[in-house]
């Protein structure tokens, strides 16, 4: 391996110093592409047209590229020839051969969101590794030599958005529209003096291995990424590719968020390969969502109308222009576009329901839909890139008349590629996913895929891995992962493995409240959750509750409407009463309230923890599965004591959930178990769902070794088994046991006794 490495370094040392010497390939080629500049100024629509299309056939087969079998690999052509002109499939010679570092297993650490892994890139900063055992002779044999502790080998992988540096294009802000703009610079017809600067070409390779050698010398994060790329002029987008390629570093960490994991077609762009590596992803209570999430799609009305103006927009002005394939398969995709937008006019007309489910029938209906392959279509959309095409030709004609691109809808988005990505829903077997539609407040009507199954998408991740781990600290319960994910893996190869908290059980109290201050039951069923005096007694609760917990306490409602009620009923006070609710709160701990949107979520949690800073205490009403109950540390005093409403059940009722709750029971039968059987994996499910949100919440309470905390889960049902059973055990074994008979001021004793130990402490 040392003679293979000391090649490598050779060669790179020659490629950095042609590049010093010598003048980059790129600068030759200025005065020819403005030359072309000057054309395209001649005719500044010429750009637009699309080249002649011959990419398929009466098979619908794909053609060759110029690297022969490289086309297997589901690129476009037009990707194909981007990817060769960066040299990124430029074939190896003899004298390479030898050289081209060998795929030592890596670890591929996955999380939902980038601060989730910065967190865990700090903690892996805090490791220090001994030096392998073989260099033990060398240290006896040269005591006065000093080994430094090894360093862990670490590349971060993120989006365009979180590590463009070219000022021009991170500005746009939406992760679409920087995706797109980047694409556009690399063009072939884009000017060399337009293009960006930064990518990575043949001429600069030498700059992409100084990116690698600079990133995995320490552990770094996304930031840090972004600084090197500066500092040496490289993309780190590309840079990051070039580096997570089949590499010498063994036991290498990549870090990545889930959409760059899950996603098939992100991991082809990064050119990841699973295979024989090791995967472990975090906050796995969020898998199955995640997955569904990224392959289920939403198209409105004003984006299928917008689609379809632009479309003709741009058929009547290059109508003569267009030849063969061009003309017909742009017609297919304008009598697509009118399919759908009769769908949902006609949805409007014959169903009164706010929501309901389609069937991909009823959105295909539409005069000589029947007669589109939408497998070739898919395919020429992709080769052709016919949306791009059209929302440049839309944003050219804006600005000729001299319409601000601020007021344009997108937001510079092409909502072409969007509705794209629906139409690709339509050749989805129907066995995976639904189609439903929904009308929203304002009236306009939305159809949406919502995927049923995530095995299929999860499969071939497990299947090409050396192993899957999933992990997490509140992922009970773990059934469904199993059943959902896992279904088709033999049982002996599955190995669930759970542990108590790092904290002693003396450290947690857990109260089940099934009664109110007043006596009355605490049901937060939907059906009587909105009955004014459970509002009122839940809130002479919490003032009580309140007055024994100390620093800051976190209540988590069932949703957002169900808190602002709440709220808005406090605030109005009784008729006898010398005060309301919320004045009495108030006099006790400073009320923060969550938002449904996502601004100021960071100032509501600076105010909170200034106000428990200063002594007086804080409340902080959230809701359960909100921006509070993930991602946030409530340690130490910022959570003395988490509070969870009611039980956050999803509605049953919705075509959606009555969709999913089909699929499991029909699974189920399918597989040969019983009807009863279905429906008790149903009632599974759908309490599982449920739970896992509720566990998120109260599991932000414990947050490390010496912290304490109080959990208390007001509504009647749980106290029952079922729904216990579903909590995590190290929540569990420090549930308070009751005799049943309890009342409300013996919970208030308890808590006052368990905070009173920890001051004397």
């Amino acid at each position: 391996m040392e003679e293979r490495l000391k090649k490598i370094r050779i060669q790179d040392l020659r490629q950095k110093q042609r590049y010093e010497s010598g003048e980059p390939l790129s600068k030759r080629f200025i005065k020819k592409f403005d030359k072309k500049s000057e054309l395209l100024n001649e005719n500044a629509e010429a750009h637009f047209v699309l080249d002649e299309y011959h990419s398929d056939d009466e098979n619908g087969s794909q053609p060759m590229g110029h690297t022969g079998t490289r086309k297997q690999e589901g690129l476009s052509a037009t990707s194909m020839n981007l990817m060769e002109k960066l040299g990124m499939f430029a074939e190896l010679s003899t004298e390479k051969g030898d050289m081209e570092p060998t795929d030592e297993t890596k670890i591929y650490y996955c999380s939902r969101t980038h601060s989730q892994l910065t967190q865990f890139i700090h903690e892996m900063r805090k490791v220090k590794l001994r030096p392998p055992s073989w260099l033990g002779a060398a240290v006896q044999s040269s005591a006065a030599e000093q080994i430094d502790p090894l360093v862990v080998k670490h590349l971060p992988l993120a989006s365009r958005k979180n590590l463009c540096i070219n000022q021009k294009v991170s500005k746009l802000g939406s992760a679409v529209a920087i995706n797109e703009r980047c694409l556009e610079l690399q063009r072939p017809d884009v000017p060399q003096n337009h293009k960006c600067t930064f990518l990575p070409t043949k001429e600069n390779e030498s700059l992409v291995n100084d990116f690698r050698d600079h990133t995995l010398a320490k552990i770094r994060d996304i930031e840090d990424l972004g600084t090197i790329g500066k500092n040496i002029g490289i993309c780190p987008y590309y840079a990051a590719r070039a580096t997570v390629k089949p590499s010498e570093a063994s036991h290498m960490f990549v870090t990545l968020p889930y959409p760059l994991l899950l996603q098939k077609f992100a991991r082809e762009a990064l050119e990841i390969s699973l295979k024989g590596h090791v995967i472990i992803i975090d906050e796995a209570h969020n898998l199955m969502d995640a997955i569904s999430n990224i392959y289920s799609i939403v198209v409105t009305q004003s984006q299928v109308n917008r689609c379809r103006h632009q479309l003709r927009v741009y058929l009547q002005k290059f109508r003569n222009q267009l030849k063969g394939k061009n003309r017909v398969y742009i017609t297919q995709v304008v009598r697509l576009l009118d399919s759908v937008s009769a769908c949902i006019e006609n949805t409007v007309i014959t169903n009164g329901a706010a929501n309901g489910s389609l069937d991909v029938g009823e959105i295909l209906a539409g005069k000589g839909v029947d007669q589109i392959n939408l497998f070739k279509l898919m395919h020429y959309l992709g080769e052709s890139r016919l949306a791009r095409k059209v929302e440049a030709y839309a944003t050219f004609t804006e600005e000729q008349e001299q319409k601000s691109i601020l007021n344009r809808s997108s937001s510079s988005i092409p909502v072409l590629t969007h509705v794209q990505t629906f139409f690709q829903t339509l050749t989805n077997p129907t066995s995976e996913g639904r189609f439903f539609y929904e009308k929203n407040e304002g009236g306009e009507i939305s159809l949406k895929y919502m995927l049923l199954d995530p095995t299929y998408h999860f499969r071939e991740i497990v299947e090409n891995a050396k192993a899957v781990i999933l992990a997490g600290g509140t992922m009970s319960p773990m059934d469904d992962y199993v059943r959902h994910l896992f279904a088709y893996v033999n049982p002996d190869r599955l190995k669930l493995w759970s542990c108590g908290h790092i904290i002693p059980k003396e450290n947690l109290i857990v109260w089940p409240v099934a009664r109110g201050s007043s006596g009355i039951d605490f049901d937060f069923t939907y059906s009587k959750r909105d009955s004014p005096s459970t509002i009122d007694v839940l809130g002479q609760s919490l003032f009580k509750i309140s007055t024994v917990i100390p620093d800051g306490v976190v209540v988590f409602f069932p949703s957002y409407s169900y808190l602002d009620q709440v709220v808005l009923r406090w605030q109005k006070g009784g008729s006898r009463a010398a005060s309301s609710i919320w004045d009495r709160l108030s006099s006790q701990k400073t009320i923060f309230q969550e938002s449904k949107d996502a601004v100021g979520v960071d100032d509501v949690l600076g105010e909170y923890t200034k106000a428990i800073g200063e002594g007086r205490g804080s409340l902080l009403l959230s809701v359960i599965g909100g921006k509070m109950s993930e991602g946030i540390n409530f340690s130490d005093k910022l959570g003395r004591g988490v509070i969870a409403v009611g039980l956050p059940f999803p509605n049953m009722q919705s075509a959606q959930w009555k969709a999913k709750i089909e699929y499991i029971e029909k699974s189920v039968i399918d597989q040969g178990g019983s009807k009863d059987a279905g429906k008790a994996a149903g009632r599974d499910f759908y309490e599982n769902a449920c739970m896992r949100a509720v566990n998120q919440s109260i599991g932000r309470a414990i947050r490390h070794q010496n912290d304490f905390a109080s959990i208390i889960l007001l509504d009647r049902r749980y106290k029952t088994e079922r729904i216990t059973s579903k909590l995590p055990g190290w929540i569990r074994q420090s549930i308070v046991q009751s005799k049943g008979d309890e009342s409300f001021h013996d919970v208030i004793d308890s808590l006052e006794t368990f905070f009173q130990s920890k001051r004397d402490c």
